[in-house]
């Protein structure tokens, strides 16, 4: 079998942000598949190591256990890995977490939690692997968004706020940095079975729901993530930037 060289990712060094499991951890392993180096990232070292392990068979694997919330830790890790690695092509932002409660319920503590985990993460990890990309001239930056950068349910308006930011972040992202080569895109899962998604799969009227409120007609799997992550890691999407790449089964798409 043959691939188009526009897709070719071998050899290229990939940072992937939450990767110890699920979403994160479905795409580093595509990546690996591509041909990449592929770092993961989270702060559980155990998590990580058993990861790695899983992965190890794939083609070069390594890990860096750092806060993506936390400046200094940021700095520091991306200094390691690149020093331990080799200077970053491909950067995917993908720790995030979900707190759901009615608005008028939600603490400040809790607000300042998903603000931190799921947009500011972005920014500190963005800004610091961009450093090296503008310098070089070429990168790829990959925000994972999802379909709340678009639309809202009760209970989750927080995780909403955060995910429509970071698809407005990705767009300056790119105003800024893609006059030095870099290209910056956001995907944006819709409903994904993963173990954070559990307990909504095994509701029978909420899954009803999704799969009645889909086109596809089914929940995603992490799996249905790679292809678009694989494209806006390559040179195909050399000239495509800014833009949010919806994965949703064509939910965003249908009233």
């Amino acid at each position: 079998m043959t691939t188009h060289p526009l897709f070719d990712i071998s050899g290229r060094r990939a940072l992937v942000t939450g990767s110890s499991r699920g979403i994160g951890f479905a795409l580093a392993r595509g990546l690996l598949e591509a041909g990449a180096t592929v770092v993961l990232n989270g702060r559980d070292e155990a998590a990580l190591d058993a990861a790695a392990s899983e992965l190890g068979g794939l083609g070069p694997v390594h890990t860096a256990a750092f806060d993506v919330t936390d400046g200094p830790s940021v700095a520091a890790g991306i200094a390691g890995v690149e020093e331990r690695v080799g200077p970053l092509d491909i950067l995917v932002n993908n720790a995030g977490m979900q707190l759901r409660a009615p608005l008028l319920e939600f603490t400040d503590t809790d607000w300042h939690r998903v603000l931190d985990t799921n947009l500011t993460s972005a920014f500190l990890v963005g800004r610091e692997a961009a450093r090296g990309m503008v310098a070089r001239g070429h990168g790829k930056i990959i925000n994972i968004c999802s379909l709340q950068s678009e639309v809202v349910r009760p209970g989750i308006a927080p995780y909403a706020a955060t995910k429509g930011a970071l698809k407005m972040l990705t767009k300056g992202m790119c105003a800024d940095w893609g006059p030095s080569g870099v290209q910056v895109n956001g995907l944006g899962p819709g409903y994904i079975e993963t173990e954070l998604t559990a307990p909504l799969v095994r509701d029978e009227e909420f899954s009803a729901w999704v799969r009645r409120r889909t086109p596809a007609g089914r929940w995603g799997s992490t799996d249905d993530l790679v292809g678009g992550t694989l494209f806006l890691a390559s040179p195909a999407s050399d000239f495509v930037s800014g833009q949010i790449l919806y994965v949703d089964g064509g939910m965003t798409s249908v009233l």
